[in-house]
């Protein structure tokens, strides 16, 4: 089976708004319908689970397209990765270890169903996928914000997009070997997977798999979305 678990529990914080930012409505839709919309266009998902507050569950299901089945809803942690380990127990509850979970964020509407696709198919002999773009800028490292400590090499370093493909038993059990208190500094996905030794591989990410975070982000969003 391969699942889609999707993030949809965060406040939004950096952008200034009424309502979290996947519930802004663009185009006379929410912009987590318009990610479910992406990710149903995938016939290689079989369901997809939701990370949300009870608040907007109901939102959520008014516009949730038909041709995905609908698997449930998840509590949202404190963290983004604590709402992933609360879906991940959700689903270890009814599905095989071996499945296939694809986390996303519902603040990525633009995933095209090749990227579903490349992430799905890459899982096949391994426990996790990550797609990543080049990074094209000059990269350096700096200790203190002020001074340069090193340039790194660009041709090495790579920059995460999600959605994250991962077997969902080792997954699940990467996530609570880090403990209650060490998997509140988690930054992304995959990091619980490279800590607790996943075979991971990389597919090549999409530029236009943008993650709305800033007024720009949704500005960006709404003249696309108002194109179509």
């Amino acid at each position: 089976m391969n699942l889609a678990l999707l993030l949809s529990g965060g406040t939004g914080e950096r952008l200034p708004s009424a309502v979290p930012k996947q519930y802004v409505s663009v185009a006379g839709r929410t912009v987590i319908a318009w990610c479910l919309d992406s990710l149903a266009k995938c016939a290689l998902l079989d369901g997809v689970q939701i990370v949300a507050a009870p608040a907007w569950r109901d939102t959520i299901l008014a516009d949730m397209p038909g041709n995905l089945p609908f698997l449930g809803f998840s509590d949202p942690g404190k963290t983004r990765q604590l709402s992933i380990l609360n879906g991940l127990r959700d689903l270890s509850r009814t599905f095989h270890p071996s499945d296939a979970v694809l986390v996303h964020d519902a603040v990525r509407p633009f995933v095209p169903e090749a990227l579903l696709r490349r992430c799905l198919t890459a899982m096949e002999g391994h426990e996790g996928v990550m797609p990543v773009l080049p990074v094209t800028d000059t990269v350096y490292e700096s200790r203190d914000g002020v001074r340069i400590a090193r340039l790194l090499e660009r041709d090495h370093i790579y920059a995460g997009q999600a959605p994250e493909a991962f077997r969902l038993g080792p997954y699940l059990s990467a996530n609570e070997d880090l403990g209650p208190d060490r998997i509140l500094s988690i930054r992304g996905a995959t990091e619980p997977a490279a800590l607790g030794g996943l075979d991971m591989v990389l597919v090549a990410g999409e530029p236009g798999n943008f993650k709305i975070t800033t007024p720009e982000d949704l500005d960006r969003c709404r003249m696309l979305l108002e194109r179509e």
